[in-house]
């Protein structure tokens, strides 16, 4: 692999997973391509990591010359729509709405500021004398705070989750450092990062899928006031509705 397209061929590959799942679960389309579509401008935020965090030759240079670059677009998107239905792929449940009464309960009064406590933080955070890949994170970890905070229901779901996409993340990462070896030492500021590296992956990788992870698992639920159930529940409760009597 060209160290020159590594970062292309690596952002596009995040797309065949993303595709497989899009085909695979038509029922999440809707939601997969909104969280794409969500996520797809943060690739515009590369300024702010290279070249402080790592410095990717791109396609046309442009990293090198602006900061910004196609590549971290196209995974931006792919990571949205992955991390927004990845753990209903893997446990085979579906949202359903939330019901009217519980959107009053007491802890809904701060809806509107958990889901706003990132962009509010990370500011700040990246003000903070450390790289900024530390601020990305625990924006998102305060993220995924949160959200259990204002909807406990979705504990579980944030760690398992957060772990699911994190497994999912390092994969990827350890195709990168086995197809392209010595890129990560190349192309990450090593230097300014702890220097923990895990089978060649940089620990500030790993934490970034689990923080990702965590924060985007549930980011649905909680904007559009839905929750899980396993599919048996659905057909069961389809089949009553069909059983009542006109």
């Amino acid at each position: 692999m060209s160290y020159h397209y590594a970062w292309l061929i690596w952002s596009s590959a995040f797309l065949v997973p993303w595709l497989v799942l899009f085909l695979a679960l038509p029922q999440h389309r809707r939601v997969m391509l909104w969280a794409s579509v969500l996520t797809a401008p943060f690739g515009l935020t590369e300024p702010l990591f290279v070249p402080d965090y790592w410095s990717p030759p791109s396609l046309f240079e442009l990293a090198a010359r602006t900061g910004f670059d196609i590549e971290s677009i196209i995974f931006s998107f792919a990571l949205g729509g992955v991390g927004v239905v990845l753990y209903n792929a893997v446990t085979g449940q579906h949202w359903v709405a939330v019901p009217q009464h519980e959107h009053r309960h007491p802890r809904h009064r701060f809806h509107y500021s958990a889901i706003l406590a990132p962009a509010a933080v990370f500011p700040a955070l990246l003000a903070l004398p450390w790289n900024p890949i530390y601020a990305a994170i625990a924006t998102m970890g305060l993220g995924a705070l949160a959200t259990v905070a204002c909807r406990p229901d979705l504990g579980a779901k944030t760690i398992v989750g957060g772990s699911l996409f994190a497994g999912y993340y390092a994969v990827f990462m350890l195709g990168l450092v086995v197809l392209a070896p010595g890129y990560v030492e190349r192309v990450w500021n090593l230097a300014a990062l702890t220097g923990v590296v895990v089978y060649g992956i940089p620990l500030e990788e790993l934490l970034f899928g689990f923080a990702f992870g965590s924060y985007w698992t549930g980011i649905y639920e909680h904007l559009a006031w839905r929750r899980l159930v396993a599919a048996s529940a659905l057909r069961h409760a389809d089949m009553e509705q069909r059983l009542e009597p006109k």
